[in-house]
């Protein structure tokens, strides 16, 4: 089963000062968790993770992950101005973006940040938007399916995403050509593994065609991204991914490949979100309503523009009853949230022990793609983000939207018909 980092008895000291729903993260699980993988991949000399912004775009979530030695993966404007004012910069970037508009790669630049390129007519766009920066980066995509042992996890050649074999060393001449120095490589072809053989499999993909870039392209690779996609368990009932098995096993492939090759010295980058930050999450939010018809409903105060996958995916988050966790769920309920759309459900015939008004519910592994994915529909605001630190006190990184926030960018626009 799965364990809430919060009890009954923190909520109610909590809820004093900041009411349900809310958003709260774990530093000291965030901070253990980033040590957990820096020793992992410590083999690799120039190995260095750079956060996903976009799983958890909180600032004060980016400096405690660049304490523990992490850049920032970023993918539009916002994201790179969000790093930039935590002092994050220039190689500490990674800017991995597609259909980028030319003020973005611009800003890139600006920075400092390593820009990876979506696509081979991306070349030509960066050229005349602001140049070719002497470090940079492709993104490719091997096509066909992707599979681990007989298990095909995802289809990289129906995703929008990289460039061909062919197009990826053509593009590396062309870089090369128009004055490029440093170049490395990047790829993602799958979503939220929950195996050891994500990394090390995508790993022997990258290294031997890494080894057949050098050859054919003539340049130096000197960093290989495996990007994000090592995921976490959702259902209680999985076993997490060991990041030291999924490190060890990089390293393997790392010295059977590149190592003979005479590629010793590429640096490993990773880019995790979900990994780094979803487990050490938690929406809380209140019981308010229940309901008797057809089925039995439980109504929070929460909604999907809170949490939004459940609603956008069917996916499983795991509930725990505050102060009743030991009680037997013997009652089945749809946990529901209060927007105009049937598919606003944190839970469907969920097993939990005997909901009462003003139970607590927390709604597990929402530290990625949780907050970050809300949105205003019905006119609801998003909630305030808290932090538990290292020492059990609690600090708001984010306060809960108004309506004023809400009407802002309709400021002076109310007469315009």
């Amino acid at each position: 089963m799965k364990t809430p980092f919060v009890t009954k008895e923190m909520i109610d000291e909590i809820t004093k000062t900041y009411p349900t729903p809310f958003h709260i993260y774990d530093e000291e699980g965030i901070r253990e968790n980033a040590r957990k993988l820096k020793k992992a991949f410590a083999w690799n000399k120039g190995y260095k993770e750079f956060f996903a912004v976009k799983a958890t775009p909180n600032p004060t979530i980016l400096k405690i992950l660049h304490e523990e030695g992490c850049g920032t993966d970023c993918s539009s404007l916002t994201e790179l101005l969000m790093s930039e004012k935590c002092n994050i910069l220039g190689r500490e970037i990674m800017f991995s973006s597609n259909d980028t508009p030319a003020e973005e790669f611009k800003l890139a630049r600006k920075l400092g940040a390593t820009i990876n390129l979506d696509d081979y007519t991306h070349i030509e766009f960066l050229k005349e938007a602001c140049g070719i920066p002497e470090r940079i980066s492709c993104r490719y995509n091997p096509g066909g399916t992707f599979s681990i042992s007989t298990t095909i996890m995802d289809n990289p050649g129906d995703a929008k995403y990289g460039m061909t074999k062919e197009q990826i060393i053509q593009a590396y001449k062309d870089l090369k050509e128009l004055g490029a120095k440093e170049f490395g490589m990047h790829a993602f072809l799958a979503s939220n593994t929950v195996t050891n053989e994500y990394y090390p499999t995508l790993a022997k993909i990258l290294f031997e065609t890494a080894v057949e870039i050098e050859k054919e392209a003539g340049v130096k690779i000197s960093f290989i991204n495996l990007s994000g996609g090592v995921g976490i368990p959702y259902t209680p009932d999985k076993e997490p991914n060991d990041i030291m098995a999924i490190g060890e096993g990089v390293r393997k492939v790392f010295e059977e490949i590149l190592v003979p090759a005479g590629m010793g010295d590429v640096s490993i980058y990773t880019e995790l979100g979900r990994f780094m930050l979803a487990p050490y999450g938690h929406l809380v939010t209140t019981a308010i309503h229940e309901k008797h018809i057809y089925k039995e409903y439980i109504g929070v105060d929460a909604c999907a523009v809170n949490l939004m996958r459940p609603a956008m995916y069917g996916a499983y988050h795991h509930i725990t009853v505050l102060g009743k966790e030991n009680m037997p769920c013997d009652h089945v309920y749809d946990v529901t949230g209060s927007l105009c759309e049937n598919n606003d459900k944190f839970a469907v015939d969920r097993k939990l022990p005997k909901i009462d008004m003003g139970d607590y519910i927390v709604i597990h592994d929402t530290g990625a793609h949780g907050f970050a994915m809300g949105y205003n529909y019905n006119g609801k605001l998003k909630s305030a983000e808290l932090l538990l630190r290292t020492d059990k006190s609690v600090t708001q990184i984010r306060r809960a939207e108004t309506p004023e926030d809400y009407f802002a960018t309709l400021e002076g626009y109310w007469n315009v018909i």
